[in-house]
C-alpha cells in the first residue's frame, strides 16, 4: 500500500463540527484514501455510494430525523461519488448541523458540481482537500530515492496514476482503458456537452501543443465550433481534473503577455494516452514538453499535498523572452526554467530581473528535480 501524503494532514483535521470534502478524478485513488483513514479506528463506519440509484434517491430528500435512524450508532459517515447525489450540499448540512456526534468524509470525482453544490450550504462548515495521482514524493517515500530517480523516463510516459504505478508491463493497455472509461466519463455527463467528438479533438488538440500557450481561436478552427464552446469545454475539462490552466504573469512590464495561459495535463501518462503515443524518451521528438508538463504538474502535487497557498504562473512577453514557472508564495517570486539537458542552464532575461529584483532563480534538470518535487524552493 502506497502512503498518500495528504492522509496525515486529513487526520489533524478530524472533526465532528466539520465535512471533510475530497475531490479528484475518478481512479486517483479517493476510495482506496477513505479505507485507510479508519483502517484501525474501532468506530463504526456507514459506507454510502453515491453510485447506487438508492442511495442517490434516498439522500437527495432526506429529513434530519431520517438521516439520524440512517446513522444511527454509526461513528463515521462516508459518502463517496457525492457529486452524483442531487441537493447533496442540503443533505451534508443537516448532518453536521443536526448530528454533530460524527465524522463525515465526503468524495467526489466532479468539482463542478460536487463543489457547485456545496459552497453555499456548507459556507464555514467544510475542509476541502484535492486528491492528485500519486506524486513523487509519495513514491520516494515508498521504495526510495535511488529507485525513483532510475524511473524517471518511465514517469515520463506513462505517469502516475495507482493502477498504472501498481501493474508494471500493464501501462499501456490500461492506460487506453483509463481514458476511455473514465477520462471523459464525467464531462460528457454534463447537459451542455451535446458534441462529444468535440470534447475529443479538443483534448487532443490540446495534447498536441503542450508547453505552448494556447490559442481559443485556434482551438475554435482545430474542431470546428466557436471559441465560446471552446473555453466551456476547457472549463469542464479543468473542473474533472483532466487539465489545469496556468496563466501569465503581468504586473510591472509593457509588454508582458496579459491574457494568455497555458494547459497542462494532471499526469503525463493520460496525455500520453490521448494522442497515442508510448514511446520511450530516447524515440521522443516531444521531450521537453513532457519534460515541462511533468514538472509543472509535479510541483502542483507537491503544493497541494503540503498545502502551500502558492499561486502558479508563467512568464512572456511580447518579444518572446519567457520564463516557465513563476511561483508567489507569500509574496516572494521564484522563477524556474526547466531544461532536459543537464548541461544548460535556464535564462532568466534581464527585463524580468529588472522588474521583480526580489525574485529567486533556478534551472530544474534531471540532475536536481527530485530537491524541486520535494522541497520549498529557497
Amino acid at each position: 500500500m502506497i502512503q498518500r501524503q495528504l492522509t496525515s494532514i486529513i487526520e489533524k483535521k478530524l472533526s465532528k463540527k466539520k465535512a471533510l470534502i475530497i475531490m479528484g478524478a475518478r481512479q486517483v485513488g479517493k476510495s482506496t484514501l477513505l479505507n485507510m483513514l479508519f483502517k484501525d479506528s474501532n468506530l463504526k463506519i456507514l459506507f454510502l455510494d453515491g453510485d447506487e440509484p438508492d442511495i442517490r434517491e434516498m439522500l437527495s430528500s432526506i429529513t434530519s430525523t431520517q438521516l439520524k435512524m440512517l446513522i444511527g450508532n454509526a461513528g463515521v459517515v462516508v459518502i463517496d461519488e457525492a457529486q452524483r447525489i442531487k441537493n447533496i450540499g442540503i443533505t451534508l448540512k443537516l448532518i453536521v448541523d443536526k448530528i454533530p456526534n460524527v465524522h463525515l468524509i465526503v468524495s467526489g470525482s466532479s468539482a463542478l458540481e460536487l463543489a457547485g453544490g456545496l459552497n453555499e450550504p456548507l459556507t464555514g462548515r467544510k475542509y476541502e482537500f484535492q486528491l492528485m495521482p500519486l506524486s513523487t514524493q509519495e513514491m520516494i517515500n515508498h521504495h526510495g530515492f535511488l529507485e525513483e530517480k532510475r524511473l524517471l523516463n518511465h514517469r515520463l510516459v506513462f505517469g502516475f496514476y495507482p493502477d498504472i504505478v501498481m501493474n508494471p508491463g500493464d501501462e499501456q493497455i490500461n492506460l487506453k482503458n483509463l481514458v476511455n472509461s473514465y477520462l471523459y466519463k464525467d464531462v460528457f455527463s454534463f447537459r451542455d456537452v451535446r458534441k462529444p467528438e468535440i470534447v475529443e479533438k479538443l483534448i487532443k488538440a490540446i495534447a498536441l501543443q503542450l508547453g505552448s500557450e494556447v490559442s481559443y481561436n485556434e482551438l475554435a478552427q482545430i474542431t470546428g465550433c466557436d471559441t465560446a464552446t471552446v473555453q466551456r469545454y476547457i472549463d469542464l475539462m479543468e473542473k474533472t481534473y483532466i487539465v489545469f490552466r496556468l496563466p501569465s504573469l503581468s504586473r510591472n512590464v509593457r509588454n508582458e503577455l496579459k491574457k494568455s495561459r497555458k494547459i497542462y495535463f494532471y499526469d503525463n501518462g493520460i496525455r500520453n494516452a490521448v494522442i497515442g503515443n508510448f514511446n520511450n524518451i530516447p524515440l521522443r521528438s516531444d521531450i521537453g514538453a513532457l519534460w515541462e508538463n511533468f514538472l509543472v504538474s509535479e510541483r502542483r502535487k507537491f503544493l497541494e499535498n503540503n498545502q502551500m497557498g502558492a499561486e502558479s504562473y508563467f512568464w512572456r512577453t511580447k518579444q518572446q523572452q519567457e520564463i516557465d514557472l513563476i511561483e508567489d508564495l507569500n509574496g516572494h517570486l521564484n522563477a524556474f526554467e526547466f531544461k532536459w539537458n543537464s548541461e544548460k542552464e535556464g535564462r532568466f532575461p534581464k527585463t524580468f530581473r529588472e522588474a521583480y529584483p526580489n525574485h529567486t532563480s533556478k534551472t530544474i534538470h534531471p540532475d536536481n528535480y527530485l530537491e524541486f518535487l520535494t522541497a520549498t524552493a529557497d
